[in-house]
Formats: structure tokens, C-alpha cells, sequence
């Protein structure tokens, strides 16, 4: 009988794990995912700042699965797993499964601040993407609409929490367009009264990275007019103002929180199989802790047992990538009595784009800045997306909107039901 093959989250882990299984008749192979898309996070705030459309980073699993033979998709959120059952129970049905895989990454942390959980703006899904565009946009319209100086302040200020990655690179982007569209499209604004905030609590932006990058990020991110504050976080959000742990204020109406990450709740494990972070702890071969038959991958998944990273992989798209490849040759060999393939990361390497034609890239041995790492930032961030017609629509809008530093996507859509009857 072929073996049930439950993959739960439809990110890097789950894609490259269902590919490197695609059409193998020993395996029946169940995507489980709430959404009916596969999408490439490392992008998304391009899509919140108008630049691309969602359509450009997405793509849907049934379509991708088409030619699959072995492979199903059900739409259903996790609710909850029955290890002795093999069960896996979602808000759409249950599901039985000889091999479980949790892919099902992360969500925001807002450290248990509830002002900030309830009015910051995070952008960890297409959806939190889309709002954030809308908002910005409407925003604007009210700032160009105000008369209010006071109220000038609070509708012009941005801030966003945390300076890693993308802190970084959504700083630079509405710097940017703060600068090429901005200025020009809502004359009605005085821009002199519009500032743009960067928080981090550490000393350093991008602090998994080299001295280099982190250098560079502050001094172009500066000349860009973004205001940093390093060694100093976000305490609360009251009354649209922004408190921080050194008892300054900031006045706005935006705060984008990038600041942290958490792993989703995954109900029905035993308490030993959860580490720091809400991550499910494995081993060597990512079978969670204290289970039979459950597997973790990417970002969800804390793997002690490397040599190399003896306090966990870091949460990176090409960790998940290659724990999929590696967990997909291991239940091919488990089905052949061979040998398991412990996980080991092959880092190559890390990387942030600050501004139009500027980037940094840190490789294992040697890390460059400037227009070449901007162009390196470029090509691989087009390798991973599913389709070929994807990486030649993104390439396409990408030439056509760093040459005229005005992407014409700036609509505010705010679907809603229609309850009138004809």
C-alpha cells in the first residue's frame, strides 16, 4: 500500500519536500494549507509598497500540482493532531496519515504587547501585505486632504519596528518612493513634516550579518533621510503614539512591525516536543521530539544536533529548502530499509537590497556591496519562484519600474459583498 504522506503548509519545506517526491508510486502525498497559494515571503514588501503585484510572488497549488499524480491539495487550517490516531484534524475535515510533516512556519510576534498586537500593521502573509498597501495609500489621501499641522505629524510619520532584513529593505523602499512619488503626486502634503523611523533594539541593523553590511545599511539608509535609533525598543502604542523603552514618543498613525517571529500553534503535541520560540524541537532527521511518524521543517522546526549551529538553524528560506530535500531522500530510504541522512546545513550565505541599485551580500567566504550585489540581489531572488512565466513577469516589471521609478499599481481596493438585489 502506498504510504500517506500529510504535509502541512505549502511553504519552501512542503513545495521542495512534495517535489522531490512528485509521481514516486510508493507515496500518496496531502498538501494542507489555509490558503490555496504558494507564495515567496522574502518579496512581500514589495507588494506592500506598491512596486509588484501579489500575482508576481504567488502561485496556486492546484495548478502547480496538476501534473502531479501522487499529490492533493486540501484547504483547511490546522486545528489540531492525534499522535496515537494518526490523525490530523483540521476546520475542514480530518486526515489520516502514516508520515505527518509540519511545515507550517511562523507567525508575528508581538511579545505580549496587546496595544501594539491590536493597532501595528505586520506584514507576514499577502493579506497583512494588501492591508498595508491600502492603508499607507489611504493615509496619504487623508494627510493630502488635512489642514491640521498638529494632525500633519501623526498622519506623516512612519515608523517600523525592527531592523533586520526586511525593516531594512521596506525602509529603503518608501524612502524611495517617498522621494520619486511622493513629492511629485501629493503636492498638497508638506514633506518637510513627514519622517521616516527605523527601531532596533540592538546596536546594529541586519545584525546577522557582516560589519559591511551592517555599515553600509546605516549610512545609506541616513543619506535616504530615514531616521534610525538602534539600542531601543517599542514598549506600547498609545493613543497613536509610539512609546519607547527610553521614554521617548513618536506621533503616528503607522507603526509596521517587523520585529520578531513566533512558531504557529500546533495543538495535540506533547510538551517536550516544544523549544524556545514556540519551535518544534527534532532531531538529526527532523522526526519531532517524543513522536513516531511526525516530522518539522523550516522555520516552525529546532534542529540541536548540528555541529555548526548548536543553537538551532536560522529561520531562512534555504534552511527549509534543503531540510525538504534532505527529509524527502530519507522517507525514500526508510521505504528501501537504508540508512537515514542526518540534516546538515549548507549555508550560502545571506543577503539585504537597501536602495534602487544598492545591496549587500554576505557569502561564507567574502561579502560585497554596491551595484553587483544589487544585481546578485536580483537574480536570486527570481531563481526560486515556481514558474518560468513568473521569473520573466517579475524580471520584466522589475527593468520597467527601476527605470521610471513609478510603479502604476497605487490603487486602493477595498473589496466588499454586495447585498443589493436586483
Amino acid at each position: 500500500m502506498k504510504k500517506h504522506i500529510v504535509i502541512v503548509g505549502g511553504g519552501f519545506a512542503g513545495i521542495n519536500l512534495i517535489k522531490s517526491l512528485k509521481n514516486d508510486s510508493r507515496f500518496r502525498i496531502t498538501l494542507v494549507d489555509k490558503n490555496n497559494y504558494h507564495f515567496f515571503p522574502p518579496l512581500i514588501y514589495q507588494v506592500a509598497t506598491s512596486f509588484i503585484e501579489s500575482s508576481n510572488i504567488s502561485y496556486p497549488f492546484r495548478k502547480m500540482f496538476s501534473n502531479y499524480k501522487n499529490v492533493h491539495f486540501h484547504m483547511g487550517s490546522l486545528e489540531r493532531i492525534d499522535p496515537a490516531a494518526h490523525v490530523l484534524e483540521t476546520d475542514t475535515g480530518n486526515i489520516t496519515y502514516d508520515y505527518l510533516v509540519l511545515a507550517l512556519g511562523t507567525e508575528t510576534n508581538f511579545f505580549g504587547m496587546e496595544n501594539v498586537q491590536r493597532c501595528a500593521l505586520p506584514m507576514k502573509t499577502i493579506e497583512e501585505a494588501l492591508y498595508l498597501r491600502n492603508y499607507m495609500l489611504l493615509t496619504l489621501e487623508e494627510a493630502a486632504r488635512n489642514k491640521d499641522v498638529k494632525k500633519a505629524e501623526r498622519l506623516q510619520n512612519i515608523v517600523i519596528a525592527g531592523g533586520g532584513p526586511t525593516g531594512v529593505e521596506l525602509a529603503g523602499m518608501i524612502a524611495e518612493m517617498g522621494q520619486y512619488i511622493a513629492q511629485k503626486e501629493y503636492p498638497e502634503i508638506k514633506m518637510s513634516l513627514s519622517n521616516l523611523y527605523l527601531i532596533d533594539a540592538l546596536p546594529t541593523l541586519l545584525s546577522p550579518m557582516s560589519k559591511m553590511a551592517q555599515e553600509d545599511a546605516y549610512e545609506t539608509l541616513t543619506k535616504l533621510g530615514v531616521k534610525i535609533l538602534l539600542n531601543v525598543s517599542v514598549k506600547d502604542y498609545v493613543d497613536c503614539k509610539v512609546i519607547l523603552s527610553d521614554g521617548r514618543t513618536i506621533e503616528t498613525e503607522t507603526l509596521i512591525w517587523t520585529s520578531g517571529v513566533i512558531g504557529r500553534e500546533v495543538k495535540g503535541l506533547p510538551e517536550e516536543s516544544l523549544g524556545r520560540g514556540r519551535r518544534i524541537l527534532t532531531d538529526a532527521y527532523n522526526k519531532v521530539q517524543g513522536t513516531e511518524d511526525i516530522y518539522a521543517l523550516g522555520d516552525i522546526a529546532l534542529q540541536l544536533t548540528d555541529k555548526e549551529y548548536p543553537k538551532g538553524h536560522p529561520q531562512l528560506a534555504q534552511v527549509a529548502i534543503q531540510q525538504g530535500k534532505n527529509l524527502a531522500v530519507n522517507l525514500i530510504r526508510m521505504e528501501e530499509n537504508k540508512e537515514l541522512k542526518p540534516f546538515s546545513y549548507h549555508n550560502k550565505g545571506s543577503m539585504a537590497i537597501i536602495s534602487k541599485f544598492r545591496a549587500v551580500v554576505d557569502l561564507p567566504k567574502f561579502s560585497f556591496k554596491g551595484f553587483i550585489a544589487w544585481l546578485t540581489w536580483l537574480f536570486i531572488h527570481i531563481i526560486p519562484l515556481v514558474t518560468f512565466g513568473s521569473k520573466i513577469r517579475l524580471a520584466l516589471d522589475w527593468m520597467r519600474l527601476f527605470v521610471t521609478n513609478n510603479p502604476s499599481i497605487r490603487l486602493i481596493l477595498r473589496p466588499k459583498k454586495n447585498t443589493s438585489k436586483d
